[in-house]
């Protein structure tokens, strides 16, 4: 009994979990989503920068953890200018590719060469304009870092027939989040390959039996249903395409079971300092709200794609937890303080975004 209680008193108390949470509403975001595509759509596609900075500044601003919200600082002009720079390089390529083959081979591999020094400033950016209590995240990674993650792992991965996508997707994902930082606090990684290796022999496993179950389904209907028909294109369009449906909406499943997988992986596997993250993701419930959102989107022809992404973003945002080790005021205090004394000389360097 004295050892009992001695151990109970001076065991560690259990940490608290502070929750990620969601406020928004589809209501909310459907009039911001009405209004961004008319003038998108008014201004041929230049407004969509203004567009994405207000998307986001209501996504970070209704996302909340420990009594405060995220905010998204992002210039339109410099996300304008990423995105001109991606419409030169792809309609170059395309125009090009018409008339010249050979000259649109050399450019194909130019926009290649530049891809991953593109997604890495792209990436410093949006980092950079991310903040929370008002200190800026950041990202540390270097140019030759976005190089092997993004051009030498995905050309090994295609190399080998895909055998290496998920340690490619692993080093990827290694570089992202170890580079990462909040104010002068670095963030860690630690997930390995394993876990990635099982994600994608899991979902690959769930591909194939759907393919191979409905590829039976229909042969077996096609073998014996419309031979016996005097219409058979009719019944052909009449059954088989609603299996085509079904089949289509089960691979649309198939996604958020991955994502689901994976962020668990990734977050779990996460650290900003001491504090770790929590993801609990359950991939039966991510399914059912990416078929249910297809569905919605289908019958009222693509008005509930605000309400389907406010769904989609809140459970994952909710899904989320944060593990404080200790103080975590203290901690933001000292990390305030940090961040006030770094250079705000990066924005001049983040001075477009290719992402979209």
């Amino acid at each position: 009994m004295d050892i009992t209680m001695h151990h109970e008193a001076g065991a560690a108390p259990a940490k608290r979990e502070e929750a990620f949470h969601f406020t928004g509403s589809g209501s909310e975001y459907f009039r911001i989503w009405a209004v961004n595509s008319l003038l998108t759509m008014l201004t041929l596609g230049i407004y969509s920068a203004w567009a994405k900075v207000r998307r986001n500044r209501y996504f970070y601003g209704n996302t909340r953890v420990a009594g405060a919200s995220f905010d998204y600082h992002g210039n339109p002009i410099s996300i304008l200018k990423g995105r001109l720079i991606a419409a030169t390089l792809l309609g170059s390529y395309h125009f090009t590719g018409q008339a010249y083959p050979l000259v649109a081979g050399v450019l194909f591999l130019l926009i290649a060469a530049a891809m991953p020094w593109l997604l890495w400033k792209s990436l410093q950016f949006r980092l950079y304009n991310s903040s929370y209590r008002g200190i800026r995240f950041g990202f540390r990674g270097s140019a030759g870092g976005a190089y092997v993650a993004y051009l030498l792992w995905p050309a090994l991965a295609m190399m080998t027939a895909y055998l290496l996508a998920p340690l490619a997707h692993q080093r990827i994902k290694r570089f992202q989040h170890s580079e990462s930082r909040f104010g002068a606090s670095q963030f860690s990684f630690n997930a390995g390959v394993g876990g990635f290796y099982r994600a994608y022999l899991v979902v690959g496993a769930m591909a194939l039996v759907l393919f191979l179950g409905m590829g039976l389904l229909i042969a077996s209907f096609m073998a014996s249903a419309i031979p016996h028909s005097n219409a058979s294109s009719a019944n052909f369009l009449r059954y088989v395409f609603p299996m085509f449906l079904i089949l289509y909406a089960c691979f649309v499943a198939l996604a958020p079971v991955f994502t689901a997988m994976i962020e668990n992986l990734v977050w779990n596997h996460t650290r900003l300092d001491a504090h770790r993250f929590v993801c609990r993701l359950a991939w039966t419930r991510m399914a059912w709200i990416g078929v249910t959102n297809l569905l919605g989107i289908i019958v009222t022809l693509g008005m509930f794609i605000p309400f389907a992404k406010v769904r989609m973003l809140k459970y994952r945002v909710e899904s989320m937890a944060l593990l404080p080790d200790g103080d975590l005021d203290g901690f933001l205090a000292d990390a305030q303080a940090s961040a006030s004394a770094t250079g705000e000389g990066m924005a001049d360097l983040l001075d477009f975004d290719l992402s979209l």
